[in-house]
């Protein structure tokens, strides 16, 4: 037998450990899964309800993810307990997201046009 530790399943926003596999399928829907998404140019920001707990070591269970797809910042990855940690871990990511895309942007040397030299 499988150890359902690890899974788990939205209800009303609260992680709530699975008692068979059958319920933690079940209850995998994608658009439930989403906490936020933000699109900054090119970059895209994502929260989402994992269903299986990534802590491996001792704490509580990790349960959500933030992970930035693009840009300076492409890969970076935060973990976190509740829907509410994730959805303002969220937020913090793209407000750096935003912060790096609009220090580029108003680079000069980004703005000037490549002159032969």
């Amino acid at each position: 037998m499988r150890n359902l530790e690890r899974h788990y399943k939205l209800v009303n926003k609260e992680a709530i450990p699975c008692n068979d596999l059958n319920e933690f399928a079940e209850s995998f829907g994608f658009d439930e899964r989403r906490v936020d998404s933000t699109k900054i140019g090119s970059i895209l920001v994502s929260t989402v309800f994992l269903g299986l707990d990534h802590q491996f070591g001792d704490g509580p269970p990790l349960l959500f993810e933030t992970m930035v797809f693009g840009g300076v910042y492409d890969q970076k990855m935060n973990r976190y307990t509740t829907w509410e940690q994730a959805e303002a871990g969220h937020k913090e990511m793209a407000d750096k997201v935003q912060k790096a895309f609009n220090e580029e942007i108003l680079d000069p040397k980004k703005l000037e046009p490549n002159m032969p030299g």
